[in-house]
């Protein structure tokens, strides 16, 4: 999502395409809501941008992912604290990757068929299928 959104971005050309292709597509999809307040502190975040998007840059944006017609924002549920727990000891989580575990059982717990991400933290859960669409 950050690089879809930043045009100074490494992968930005690739990225935003395969947003826009989804986004405008009739297939469902869906982003987590933690996500959406990850990628805000990372496109808002004054040591990894020169010049960082403003909070009404990346409002806007979420906006416009929030319009596509099959998005849907997946949410927390006493599934995805079952599915937590269950990630956090198997995958022996500790520290910050808690939050990328939290992202996969809101994923699990909402039968997510497939994961994309660039990060490669989120192949330490096996029960989540991923993939980088930008390689």
């Amino acid at each position: 999502m950050v690089h879809a959104h930043r045009k100074d971005a490494s992968l930005h050309t690739a990225a935003a395409q395969h947003v826009r292709e989804l986004a405008e597509s009739m297939q469902a999809w869906g982003i987590c809501y933690h996500s959406l307040v990850e990628f805000y502190s990372i496109a808002t975040h004054p040591r990894i941008w020169k010049q960082p998007s403003t909070p009404e840059q990346t409002w806007h944006q979420i906006s416009a992912w929030r319009n596509a017609p099959y998005l849907r924002i997946l949410s927390d549920s006493a599934e995805s604290l079952q599915a937590l727990r269950a990630l956090a000891i198997n995958s022996k989580v500790t520290g910050p990757l808690i939050h990328d575990a939290r992202i996969a059982a809101c994923c699990l717990s909402h039968s997510v068929q497939e994961l994309w991400t660039v990060d490669r933290d989120f192949t330490r859960f096996p029960a989540l299928k991923t993939r980088n669409p930008l390689v």
